[in-house]
C-alpha cells in the first residue's frame, strides 16, 4: 500500500513536471557515488544509494560505490547469461567491482582514471585509445565515452529503483574537481547530457564536502567557525589530490563562506599507494632471487589496495599474505606467495607520501626524458605535505600581490633590487596562507594514521609561525560526503540553508599578438587580455573594456588563452604586456574559422570589442562584439579538440 501511494505520488510530480528529488553524484577518478534527496519532504535527510552491479560473472551485489572501472573483455570471456543486471541483460559494458575484479587479472583489458584523461588537455578525450597502451584486439573507448558509460550504469541503476521517477526528470549535481579547467567541465557535462541527464548543475568537490559538513552539523557548523577563519579542504581520493581554501565572512550580521582558492590538478592519491606497496614487495622478491614481470605487478597492486586498507584499519594486524599470480608453473616454477606488513605500509605511505617537511620546501621536479611514453601527467613528487606547503605559499603570495583579504600579510612595497647586496630584501621569512580550521575528505585519509600525521605536519608549520593550531571538522563520511553534499546543495539551490560563493577558480585571458616589426627568428609577442576575473559567477557576463581588436573572419585563425590562480585583483579588460612565468598558465590554443556573414567577406579584418560570460555549468564564453553593426560571434572557451570543425564558433546578428 505504501509503496503504491508512493508511485502515485511520483506519477503527480510527473506529471506536474516537478523534480521528485534532488540528486548528486559523485563522479570520482576510482569510485562514484549516488545520493540524493526527497524534495517533498521538509524533514528529508540525505540518502545514500546502493548500486547494484555485476561483481563476478553471474553474480551482482548492491553496494555503496560503483568502482570507476571499465573491463573490455575477449570475445569468448564472458558469455550473455553472466553479464544479466537487473535492468538488462546485455549491458552495453562491464562496469564497477568486476570490472575492477577481472582487471586485476588482465590489466591490459582494464580502463581506469577516465577521469584523469578526461581533464589530460594533451590529449583528444574524444579519441578512442582507452585502455592506453594495450594490444590492437582490444575493443578502445574515449575518455568521454567511458565517463558516459559509469554514468549510464549509474542512471539505470537509478531508474530500476525509482521506476515513477526517472533520473533524467531529475535535479541532478555531478561532482568535479576544483582544477578543473573549462574544458574538463564542458566534457563532463557534454557526457551527462549524453545519457539524458538536462537539468544539470557542477558543483566543486571540496564545496560539496562542506556542504555535507554543513548538512551533518544541524545548523551548529556556526558554533565551530568565526569571522576571518579560513578552512583549508584536503581531498586525497584513489587518484587526485584536490586543496582548496574557503573563508568565512560576514554579510549582513550572517556568517558566510567564500571560496577564495583552489590548487592545481595533482594525480597523486589511493593508486599511486598501491603501486609504491606493490614494487616495495617487488623488490623484497627481487632479494630472495625471485623477479617479476610488469604484469604481475600491475595485478598485485589489486591486492597490496586490499591488504592497505586492512593494516591501516587495524593496528593490531600485523601482516596479510600476498599471492602473486601466474601464468602457469613454466613461469615461476611455482605459485609465489608473500606477505605486507604493518612496518611496511606504514614507512612507505607514512613517510613516503606524508613526509614532515618545513612549509617551505617544494615538490622535487626532476628533468623528464626527452622521450616518454603517452600518459597522464602524474605528479613526480609523492609527498603530498610538500604539495600542500607549495599552495600555502603560492596563495599567501597571491595575496600579498593583490592585497586581498586579512589571510595573509599586507603586501609589502615592491623593491626591484631587493635581494641585492646592500639593497634590502636580503631576508624573506616564510609566508604562507595559516588555515584556521580543516576539512579531510577523500578515502585515503579515512586512515587515522595518515589524518593524524597531516594534521601534525600542518600543525608544526603553524606552531613555528606563532599561529593557533587548526580546528579539525568531522562528521562526515570521506568516502561519500561528496555525493552527499551535491545531493544537499540542491536545496540550496531552492533557496534552503548556506551558500558557498565560489565562481571560476581561475582568471582567465585571451592573448593578444602585438603589433610590430618584423624581427627575423621572433615571433611578435604576446600580450594578454583579462576577458574573465577571478570569482565570476556562473550564469553571469561582463563588457571587456579596451580598445577595438581586429577579428580575422572565414579564414582559420587561432584563439591563445592563459589561466591564472594567483592574479585575484585584474578586472574584466586588465592588460598584460608582461607577467611572470607563475603568474600565468599557457592554455592550449583553440583554431576556429569563424563564419562570414552577409555582407562581409572572406578574410575581412573586423572591428570588434568582447564580452564574457560563464554559464551555469562553469564553461566560459568569449563574445566579439563588431563595432560597426553590432554582429556577435562566439568562441567557446571550452577548448575543444575538433580543431576542423566549426563547433567552437557561431554567429549571429542582432
Amino acid at each position: 500500500m505504501e509503496h503504491q501511494q508512493c508511485q502515485s505520488t511520483d506519477a503527480t510530480l510527473l506529471e506536474s513536471s516537478q523534480p521528485a528529488f534532488s540528486v548528486g553524484i559523485d563522479l570520482g577518478t576510482t569510485h562514484c557515488v549516488l545520493s540524493y534527496l526527497d524534495t517533498r519532504d521538509e524533514n528529508a535527510k540525505v540518502e545514500v544509494m546502493p548500486i547494484a552491479q555485476l561483481t563476478a560473472p553471474g553474480m551482482v551485489e548492491t553496494r555503496d560505490q560503483l568502482g570507476s572501472f571499465l573491463y573490455q573483455p575477449h570475445e569468448n570471456e564472458m558469455d550473455s547469461a553472466s553479464r544479466v543486471l537487473p535492468w538488462s541483460s546485455e549491458p552495453k559494458a562491464l562496469v564497477g567491482a568486476i570490472a575492477r575484479n577481472l582487471g586485476a587479472k588482465t590489466p591490459i583489458r582494464l580502463i581506469a582514471s577516465a577521469k584523469s584523461w578526461l581533464c589530460h588537455a594533451g590529449v583528444n578525450r574524444r579519441d578512442a585509445f582507452l585502455p592506453a597502451g594495450s594490444p590492437e584486439e582490444v575493443e578502445k573507448v574515449s575518455p568521454l565515452r567511458a565517463t558516459e558509460l559509469y554514468l549510464e550504469h549509474l542512471t539505470a541503476a537509478w531508474n530500476h529503483t525509482h521506476p515513477n521517477a526517472p533520473l533524467q526528470e531529475q535535479d541532478v549535481t555531478i561532482t568535479v574537481p576544483a582544477s578543473f579547467d573549462p574544458a574538463a567541465r564542458d566534457l563532463t557535462a557534454e557526457a551527462a547530457r549524453n545519457v539524458g541527464l538536462t537539468h544539470l548543475t557542477l558543483l566543486e568537490e571540496p564545496q560539496a564536502a562542506l556542504y555535507n559538513w554543513i548538512d551533518n552539523s544541524n545548523d551548529a557548523w556556526r558554533d565551530q567557525v568565526t569571522v576571518g577563519d579560513i578552512v583549508l579542504v584536503v581531498d586525497i581520493g584513489g587518484g587526485t589530490t584536490d586543496l582548496s581554501l574557503v573563508e568565512v565572512t560576514e554579510e549582513d550580521g550572517n556568517l558566510t563562506l567564500n571560496r577564495i582558492a583552489v590548487g592545481e590538478h595533482i594525480l597523486l592519491g589511493g593508486d599511486n599507494m598501491d603501486l609504491a606497496l606493490a614494487y616495495r614487495l617487488k623488490m623484497k622478491l627481487a632479494q630472495e632471487g625471485k623477479e617479476l614481470q610488469p604484469w604481475q605487478v600491475q595485478a598485485m597492486t589489486h591486492a597490496c589496495r586490499d591488504a592497505k586498507e586492512a593494516l591501516l584499519n587495524d593496528a593490531e594486524l600485523q601482516a596479510v599474505p600476498i599471492v602473486v599470480p601466474s601464468r602457469g608453473s613454466k613461469l615461476l616454477g611455482a605459485t609465489l606467495k608473500t606477505e605486507l606488513t604493518q612496518q611496511e605500509v606504514q614507512q612507505t605511505l607514512v613517510d613516503g607520501f606524508f613526509p614532515k617537511v618545513a612549509v617551505t620546501e617544494q615538490p622535487v621536479q626532476r628533468n623528464r626524458g626527452a622521450l616518454t611514453q603517452m600518459g597522464l601527467p602524474y605528479a613526480q613528487d609523492a609527498g603530498i605535505t610538500r604539495h600542500i606547503a607549495a599552495f600555502l605559499s603560492k596563495q599567501a603570495n597571491a595575496l600579498a600581490v593583490s592585497g586581498n583579504g586579512g589571510a595573509s600579510t599586507p603586501a609589502q612595497e615592491y623593491n626591484p633590487f631587493a635581494g641585492m647586496p646592500g639593497m634590502g630584501g636580503e631576508t624573506v621569512s616564510a609566508d604562507f596562507i595559516k588555515p584556521t580550521a580543516l576539512l579531510f575528505n577523500g578515502g585515503v585519509l579515512k586512515s587515522t594514521l595518515l589524518s593524524n600525521r597531516l594534521e601534525e605536519t600542518i600543525g608544526e608549520w603553524l606552531i613555528e609561525a606563532d599561529a593557533e593550531l587548526p580546528t579539525r571538522l568531522t562528521g562526515t563520511d570521506l568516502d561519500l560526503a561528496v555525493a552527499s553534499g551535491a545531493s544537499y546543495y540542491g536545496s540550496v539551490r531552492r533557496g534552503q540553508g548556506v551558500r558557498i560563493r565560489g565562481g571560476i577558480a581561475s582568471s582567465y585571458y585571451v592573448g593578444i599578438e602585438s603589433a610590430m616589426p618584423a624581427i627575423p627568428g621572433m615571433a611578435p609577442p604576446m600580450e594578454a587580455l583579462c576577458v574573465a576575473p577571478f570569482g565570476m559567477e556562473e550564469g553571469s557576463s561582463v563588457d571587456v573594456p579596451s580598445q577595438p581588436f581586429g577579428l580575422i573572419i572565414g579564414q582559420p585563425v587561432n584563439f591563445q588563452f592563459f589561466g591564472s590562480t594567483v592574479r585575484r585583483d585584474d578586472i574584466a579588460g586588465t592588460h598584460l604586456d608582461y607577467w611572470a612565468p607563475e603568474e600565468l598558465e599557457d592554455l592550449p590554443e583553440i583554431q576556429v574559422t569563424l563564419p562570414v556573414s552577409e555582407g562581409r567577406r572572406e578574410g575581412e579584418v573586423v572591428p570588434v570589442t568582447l564580452a564574457s560570460r560563464v554559464t551555469e555549468l562553469g564553461t566560459l564564453y568569449l563574445e566579439a562584439i563588431a563595432a560597426d553593426n553590432g554582429q556577435k560571434w562566439h568562441v567557446e572557451f571550452d577548448v575543444r579538440e575538433d580543431a576542423n570543425s566549426d563547433a567552437d564558433a557561431a554567429s549571429e546578428a542582432e
